[in-house]
C-alpha cells in the first residue's frame, strides 16, 4: 500500500501546496514516522518537494507547483475508483486510501470519480440456475459512463417474452449478481430494474439525471433482490430449531430463513421461505435432528410421507441383512 500513500501524499501537496508530517499522518492514518518516512522517500525519489524547518514548517512543491502529479486521465480517475468503490470487493485498506485520494483530485475529476466509487455493486449469489455469461453483454460500459456522468439514456429492452420497447431512462447504478448484470434506473413508472444482456440500444440524451437525494445503490439493491426472492420463493413454513441447528439452517438456506425468538422449551421459531410445500418438505427432511415443522399442514403432511418411504425402504433392508430393528 506504500504506492498508493505516496500518490495521496502529492495530491495533498497539490491541494494544500504545504503540508506537516502531522496533517500526513492524521489523513493517511499512520504514524508521524511513517508519514517524514514516505516525504523523505518522495524526495529521493526525485520528485520535487522540500522542507522547510521552524514553527510554519512543513512540505512544499517546488514552485508551489500545481500540475496533476497523479497523471491520471478523466477515464482512468473514474475507472480508478470504479475498480474500489465501497460495494466492490478491493480491501478495506485500498478504498480507506482511494477516499483520501478522491478529496485531492483536481475539480473536473473528483465529480465522477465519487460517482464512478457508487455506481456499481457486486452482489455474488446466483438466482437459480442462471446461464453463465462468458463476456459482458454489449451495452454494458455505455450504461456505466451514463451513470457515471449522471445523463438519461434512451433504451431500447427485450423483454422475456420477445417484445422490444424503448423508453427513456434515468440512470441510477449497475449492479453484477452471479454472472448476469442489471441496470437500476428511474422511469416514468418508478424505479426499475433492467438486464443488461437485453438492452438492444442505448443512447445518451444529454439531459442530466433526476438523482433521489437520498439513493443508495446498495440499499436499493438490497430491497430489490429481497422482493424478487419473495416472489421466486412464495411458501413460508414456520418451525422451531434446535439453538446448535441454526448455524446450519444460514449456511443451507441464506437469506431464505428468518430467525425469531426462544420459546419456552428453548428452541428457536423460525420461518422458512420456499418454492413450494413438497419441494421445501424434501429439503428440510434431513434436519429432522434439529428442526420441527410447525406449519402449514401440508409440509408435516409431506415431511411424513417422506419418512415413512424411509422407513419402508431403507428399514426393511436393515432387517433383511440383520441389523437391529432400532
Amino acid at each position: 500500500m506504500r504506492a498508493d500513500r505516496l500518490m495521496a501524499i502529492l495530491l495533498l501537496l497539490q491541494q494544500r501546496e504545504q503540508v506537516t508530517a502531522a496533517e500526513v499522518a492524521r489523513e493517511l492514518e499512520v504514524s508521524e514516522r511513517t508519514a517524514r518516512r514516505d516525504l523523505d522517500a518522495l524526495a529521493m525519489a526525485g520528485v520535487p518537494v522540500y522542507s522547510l524547518q521552524g514553527r510554519s514548517g512543513g512540505w512544499r512543491l517546488v514552485g508551489g507547483a500545481r500540475t496533476d502529479l497523479s497523471g491520471l486521465t478523466a477515464s482512468e480517475a473514474r475507472a480508478l475508483f470504479l475498480v474500489a468503490g465501497p460495494a466492490s470487493a478491493a480491501t478495506p485498506a485500498v478504498k480507506a486510501a482511494l477516499r483520501k485520494l478522491v478529496r485531492a483530485l483536481p475539480e473536473p475529476f473528483r465529480v465522477q470519480a465519487e460517482a464512478a466509487a457508487s455506481s456499481l455493486v457486486t452482489d455474488p449469489q446466483r438466482w437459480g440456475s442462471v446461464p453463465v455469461e462468458r463476456r459482458p453483454p454489449r451495452f454494458l460500459d455505455e450504461l456505466q459512463d451514463a451513470v457515471i456522468r449522471g445523463v438519461q439514456v434512451r433504451l431500447g429492452y427485450v423483454d422475456r417474452d420477445g417484445a422490444e420497447t424503448s423508453r427513456t431512462v434515468h440512470p441510477l447504478g449497475i449492479v453484477a449478481k452471479g454472472p448476469s448484470w442489471y441496470l437500476v434506473a428511474g422511469t416514468g413508472a418508478g424505479r426499475r430494474t433492467f438486464r443488461v444482456d437485453r438492452v438492444s440500444s442505448a443512447e445518451p440524451t444529454g439531459d442530466p439525471v433526476h438523482r433521489p437525494a437520498d439513493f443508495d445503490l446498495a440499499g436499493s439493491w438490497r430491497e430489490i433482490a429481497d422482493e424478487v426472492d419473495r416472489r421466486r420463493t412464495p411458501l413460508e413454513i414456520q418451525a422451531v430449531c434446535a439453538p446448535d441447528g441454526i448455524s446450519v439452517l444460514r449456511m443451507m438456506l441464506g437469506g431464505r430463513l428468518e430467525v425469531g425468538g426462544p420459546t419456552t422449551d428453548g428452541r428457536i421459531e423460525v420461518v422458512i421461505r420456499g418454492h413450494n410445500e413438497y419441494m421445501l418438505a424434501g429439503e428440510l427432511a434431513w434436519l429432522v435432528e434439529w428442526l420441527e415443522v410447525t406449519g402449514p399442514p401440508g409440509v408435516r403432511d409431506h415431511l411424513a410421507s417422506i419418512g415413512d418411504a424411509l422407513v419402508e425402504r431403507y428399514g426393511r433392508n436393515r432387517h433383511e441383512d440383520g441389523g437391529s430393528p432400532g
